[in-house]
Formats: structure tokens, sequence, C-alpha cells
């Protein structure tokens, strides 16, 4: 995703170990203009690790507990 906020930031800013890294990485996804696809990527692809989309790996797996097809879970995400 060219477009990214996060292309040129090392990658392991998003996946991290403490709460400082996960602010960090949040507040880069913040006001990405491709946030939605990005979130869209890793809930098609199951990927359990890292921010994606401005979302954790907690927040996804909740997302999809509660919505229980990826269209459905990015919907909601984005609303």
């Amino acid at each position: 995703m060219v477009r990214a906020r996060c292309r040129d930031i090392d990658p392991e800013v998003f996946f991290f170990r403490g709460a400082k890294q996960s602010r960090r990485a949040l507040r880069v996804c913040e006001r990405c203009c491709v946030r939605q696809e990005c979130l869209s990527y890793a809930i098609a692809h199951q990927i359990e690790f890292g921010v994606w989309g401005g979302l954790t790996e907690r927040q996804r797996r909740r997302l999809l507990r509660l919505y229980p097809t990826s269209s459905e879970a990015v919907a909601a995400a984005a609303s």
C-alpha cells in the first residue's frame, strides 16, 4: 500500500510488546488514508499479530466474535 502512513516506519512499531508501542502504532493508523483497506486485508487473511488498520490483535479478535463475516467486521469497525 504505497499511500500508507506506515510505509516508511519500522515494522517493529506495529508488532509490539507494550502499551507505549501500541499507542505509537495506533497514532500512525489514526489518520491513514488506507486504514480500511489495511483492516480488511488483516481480517480477510486472518492475521493474528500486530496493529492493522488501527486495531490491535485483541480488538480484531473481539470484532470477529461479534461479527462472524469479515465484511461485517470491517463495516462495524468503520462505524
